[in-house]
């Protein structure tokens, strides 16, 4: 049973159930579209071993890169929480906003204008198509909650972001979040 209704905005936290599902398996996405027409988010607490520098070399930071997720993974995402000073920004929800003048961007990073707390860049995304989402929820296989730490989520760690959302649902949540990525390695 779906308690909460995805949201542009919202966070969806992979059930413990979703061991064998590479892509997701641990992944906290946020959800930066979600419409009749589908929905499209990003995993944000996948760090992949690559620099914004190592893929964009005019760009003279060291910010991780993220493993959006599985879709166009050859494509560079970026959310962010400065759209007054990048153009073209598509406000997601709660401060934190999607894209916007690439240009623009790389410029404001290399002059120190905009921080690793500022923004966050990802390889590929996590997309549905319609009422896929919708039933992956009626499968069990995501939890939809609000995004409470809103533009805050930018400058979170991801090493156990979703330790800590799945013991914040309580019960034998609890008991799952302990659990090894891999049961086979227990």
């Amino acid at each position: 049973m779906i308690s909460v209704l995805p949201r542009k905005g919202y966070l969806l936290i992979a059930e413990p159930s979703n061991l064998g599902d590479i892509s997701f398996n641990r992944s906290v996405i946020l959800l930066a579209e979600h419409n009749d027409e589908g929905s499209v988010g990003f995993i944000i607490n996948k760090p992949l071993n690559y620099t914004i520098n190592d893929l964009v070399p005019e760009i003279n930071a060291l910010f991780t890169v993220y493993n959006g997720g599985p879709v166009e993974q050859d494509n560079l995402y970026f959310i962010h929480n400065v759209p007054k000073i990048i153009p073209n920004s598509i406000e997601i929800a709660d401060g934190i906003y999607w894209g916007g003048d690439f240009e623009t961007t790389k410029s404001l990073i290399n002059e120190g204008k905009i921080s690793k707390r500022n923004i966050r860049f990802f390889l590929g995304y996590s997309g549905w198509e319609k009422n896929q989402l919708e039933n992956e929820l009626k499968d069990d296989t995501w939890i939809v909650i609000e995004n409470k730490l809103k533009s805050t989520i930018l400058s979170k760690s991801s090493e156990n972001f979703w330790k800590e959302k799945i013991n914040e649902q309580g019960g034998d949540y609890v008991l799952f979040s302990n659990a090894p990525s891999d049961p086979m390695l227990n």
